[in-house]
């Protein structure tokens, strides 16, 4: 079998990208001839798309506009839906009916949990049959046993987060400055691409006014992430809306706590005071950063029940082997004719 996994954006360092890139590692082990595309970034993609069995898309708003452009018809193809197609573009007036079209023209369609599925079945009840429910993977980094202040006595927040507005890193920046009138160890570190020129120009001027204790430090190689789990004390995610986001499952598996906004994927994957926390507006962001500050026991206790939850419901090898599970299903159905 071949698979050729399509992507957007894939060559910039998106979540979305991390995930394709672990997807595609181990579809590699597990024996599945596999090419990856970007489908916003290049054009001429017919040889390859000629030669795969199947086609498993991300994004389905993004992968049909592309079905559009090639002068073959896609046929054999599957969805992984993302947050940003169940968050703004079945919402949106304008996206709406291109995602819905994609998703009943696909041979199966991934979801990353069972909130996601009664989302798409409360509208398309029809796709019952083809949809799958496959926890999202994390790439394996080695967990953090201790936790300690660093020599300059800094309790240091890492956000990674492609900057655009649904991220929502301005609320970050200011709520930790006002945190920092009585915990002035407080520190931030964000990085990740710029993906809105607007907002990205708006974090950098924040972050030059805060310059003392706020760093923007671009776009790190994933790789390097292991050194940032290191030095980091906790991972924050301000996220209006989100999937599942990997680099929350990775700070998680690497034994860090994490303290995030109170949205749909955010919740599917940390359980208020038990894996993380889960804030809900400024002030009580702020109760529980300061609680995190001043309790190292708790940043321990979190961060090991964090990895503990990831290893047991978010392997890689478990997503993978559904994920060809998925695909070998949906290929059998469609020789057979189901729908």
């Amino acid at each position: 079998m071949k698979v050729i996994l399509a992507t957007p954006f894939y060559n910039q360092l998106r979540g979305n990208t991390i995930t394709v890139r672990r997807i595609a590692e181990g579809l590699i082990d597990a024996g599945i001839e596999t090419e990856v595309i970007s489908i916003t970034e290049q054009i001429d993609n017919m040889h390859s798309l000629k030669d795969a069995d199947l086609i498993h898309g991300f994004n389905a708003y993004r992968f049909y506009q592309f079905m559009k452009t090639v002068s073959t018809p896609i046929t054999n193809f599957t969805i992984t839906l993302t947050g940003t197609d169940l968050n703004h573009d079945l919402k949106n007036i304008d996206r709406k009916q291109d995602v819905i079209t994609c998703l009943k023209d696909a041979l199966a369609i991934h979801v990353f949990d069972v909130k996601a599925q009664e989302r798409v079945l409360e509208l398309l009840p029809e796709l019952k049959s083809k949809l799958y429910v496959i926890a999202q993977g994390t790439t394996a980094f080695n967990k953090r046993t201790t936790f300690q202040n660093d020599q300059q006595n800094r309790i240091i927040f890492l956000l990674p987060a492609g900057i655009r507005k649904v991220k929502n890193i301005p609320f970050a920046i200011k709520a930790l400055q006002q945190l920092r009138q009585t915990h002035p160890q407080v520190h931030l570190k964000i990085v990740g691409p710029i993906i809105e020129r607007e907002e990205g120009e708006y974090v950098q001027q924040l972050v030059s006014e805060n310059k003392e204790w706020a760093a923007y430090d671009g776009v790190i190689p994933h790789k390097e992430m292991q050194s940032l789990y290191n030095n980091g004390d906790v991972v924050i995610n301000t996220s209006h809306s989100e999937g599942q986001s990997s680099a929350v499952l990775e700070a998680m598996g690497h034994g860090l706590p994490v303290l995030v906004s109170s949205n749909k994927g955010n919740k599917s994957i940390v359980t208020h005071d038990k894996t993380g926390f889960v804030y809900d507006g400024m002030e009580n962001f702020q109760n529980l950063a300061r609680s995190l500050i001043e309790d190292v026991s708790l940043r321990q206790e979190l961060g090991q029940n964090a990895a503990e939850y990831v290893e047991s419901h978010h392997s890689s090898n478990v997503e993978i082997k559904a994920i060809i599970n998925m695909y070998e299903e949906s290929l059998t159905l469609n020789s057979l004719g189901g729908e």
